[in-house]
């Protein structure tokens, strides 16, 4: 085997866009297995995550990112914060799109920003499979007009159509280095807070159309049993006694569920059993308080 052979490369890819661009159905298709929790609601992702992919010679470190739009709260201000740091610190900078839907007002800001910046960016637009091509084209057009694009790939990270060439267009932006990671290591983050994304994948699931965004999970406990087995108690917070009502569901039944559903997610992601107890507290107006940021991996912004 040659030098040239066995250099390796090795890069942060952020993956940037507007709520509901399909960021982390794209992450979790391109590492193949689910580590960012996905929803059809809007603002989902609501700090950085990283995926390690290793392929070949290349590691790649994908940021999924929160949805960038207009902030109005504090809680809404460090989500967009979050992902412009993730764009800021990229050795590859994604700007995905829903094809879907037409330009709206944050994809166009999000694109004249990244211009004004100078960044290089990799533009994709989602959801092929349900939209015809023409239309794809007007919309690739008018965002290379707004934009400054290096490549304009079109993809659908649910059916995989076109991953394999944007792998490769990632592959040929990625600086030569050393791995970051080891091999076999998937994400940086804690399984204390993957276990918490993960119930809130389903308290959203569950409880989407009773309770807006007004609520975060932590992961309390988490003690490993001498089976093999690790008890997990978590605190679902939320602002207000008539929220917590709606949380816990006539007879317990809303917790069950959330409770349910998340218990065997995790025991599919770590393999192994679970006994997942969560606990709903009322802690008003836990936007504003810096220790709930923290828990979240967000930074305090003013």
């Amino acid at each position: 085997m040659t030098t040239e052979q066995t250099k390796t490369t090795c890069g942060y890819v952020a993956l940037i866009g507007a709520p509901n661009a399909g960021k982390s159905t794209l992450m979790n298709a391109l590492l193949g297995c689910k580590l960012s929790i996905v929803t059809h609601k809007v603002q989902t992702t609501r700090a950085r995550l990283l995926g390690v992919m290793v392929e070949d010679q290349h590691q790649v470190i994908f940021m999924d990112t929160p949805g960038i739009f207009q902030p109005k709260k504090r809680l809404e201000r460090a989500m967009v914060s979050a992902a412009w740091d993730g764009a800021g610190d990229a050795d590859v900078v994604i700007l995905m799109v829903d094809s879907t839907h037409a330009l709206d007002d944050n994809t166009r800001r999000i694109a004249t920003s990244l211009k004004e910046q100078g960044r290089d960016v990799i533009l994709v637009l989602n959801k092929i499979d349900v939209v015809k091509r023409a239309n794809l084209l007007t919309m690739a057009e008018e965002l290379n007009q707004i934009g400054n694009f290096t490549d304009t790939l079109m993809i659908s990270a649910l059916s995989g159509d076109g991953l394999d060439d944007l792998k490769q267009k990632i592959f040929d932006y990625l600086p030569e280095g050393i791995w970051l990671y080891p091999e076999d290591q998937l994400t940086d983050i804690s399984e204390r807070m993957l276990a918490a994304e993960v119930t809130r994948e389903k308290f959203f699931l569950r409880l989407h159309e009773e309770l807006p965004y007004s609520a975060t999970i932590e992961t309390e406990s988490w003690k490993e049993q001498k089976d093999g087995s690790v008890r997990i108690e978590q605190i679902i917070y939320v602002e207000r006694d008539s929220q917590k009502k709606i949380v816990i569901g006539k007879g317990g039944a809303s917790l069950k569920e959330i409770g349910t559903l998340a218990r065997k997610e995790l025991e599919e992601f770590f393999d192994r059993r679970v006994h997942l107890f969560l606990f709903v507290k009322v802690r008003k107006n836990w936007g504003d308080d810096k220790e709930r940021y923290e828990q979240m991996g967000l930074d305090w912004v003013e």
